[in-house]
């Protein structure tokens, strides 16, 4: 039995013998969730947020049981935020992801982790930014694997042009996205200052599965959030495909991309980006 199996049947022993036994629907009611995807923490096929966790621990008057299984089970290898998806994201058939601000996890170098991190401020120790930096460079290697998902990547201009750490590990940054172009590994397309709003910010992920519906992942600063409402899903499944028409095509923003590494390379002004059709 994995950790993700025990838990799971951990929370349908606790749930059947609360008394009044509850519904899978009551207890979604209580912990702000549907009672399907609590059916799905019961039959393994989500990894159990730790929030979620301590919530329904609070509902069914466990005492912290679910919590101390979470932590134990090592749930928590990446931000508590995040932990919940990383685990849906190893197992996505396709993502289709947007970033507007930075370059997404699975795209970064290790440079570019790094200067992020630093750049977070002080509150990291060096042995934690060291940890984090390995975590997030191992995940993406695990993703843009050969035998890794479909992916689809739209950035946003701002992305390209944010100097994270030096104009080296930018130019070293998009050089990286070219090579992985290169590869076939994922279709990448730039959304350009010129075309204006679009309905998307932040980052979205859009995950589907063959063993378990669609999710989606919303995430801001020091926050995510995993959505899994069939409404929800539709109204960012339209707001990416607006943005992806919105963007230049693969061809049009692997040219842009090269035009501002060489920009990044040389020292120059990348002027010459703005130029690209």
């Amino acid at each position: 039995m994995t950790p993700r199996e025990y838990y799971g049947s951990e929370l349908k022993r606790l749930r059947e013998e609360f008394i009044p036994r509850m519904t899978q629907e009551k207890l979604g009611e209580l912990v702000f969730v549907s009672g399907g995807y609590i059916g799905q923490l019961e039959q393994a096929v989500r990894v159990p947020p730790l929030d979620l966790s301590r919530r329904i621990d609070k509902a069914l008057d466990t005492g912290g049981q679910l919590e101390r299984l979470h932590s134990l089970a090592g749930f928590t290898k990446f931000s508590d935020y995040f932990a919940h998806a990383a685990d849906h994201e190893a197992r996505a058939l396709t993502i289709s992801e947007y970033g507007g601000q930075f370059v997404p996890g699975v795209l970064q170098t290790a440079e570019y982790a790094r200067a992020l991190f630093l750049d977070a401020g002080s509150r990291y120790a060096d042995e934690q930014i060291t940890q984090n930096v390995a975590a997030r460079t191992d995940r993406g290697r695990r993703i843009t694997a050969p035998d890794g998902p479909e992916l689809w990547f739209i950035l946003d201009e701002a992305v390209l042009r944010r100097v994270v750490g030096s104009r080296r590990i930018m130019a070293a940054q998009l050089r990286h996205m070219e090579e992985l172009v290169g590869r076939r590994r994922m279709v990448l397309q730039i959304v350009p200052f010129e075309a204006g709003c679009h309905g998307l910010s932040g980052l979205v992920c859009l995950m589907t599965f063959d063993d378990a519906p669609p999710l989606a992942y919303s995430e801001s600063a020091y926050a995510g959030q995993l959505l899994d409402d069939p409404q929800t899903l539709v109204k960012c499944r339209r707001a990416y495909d607006t943005a992806r028409a919105t963007a230049l095509s693969a061809r049009a923003s692997l040219a842009f991309i090269q035009s501002i590494a060489e920009g990044y390379e040389h020292g120059g002004n990348e002027s010459a980006a703005n130029s690209v059709a």
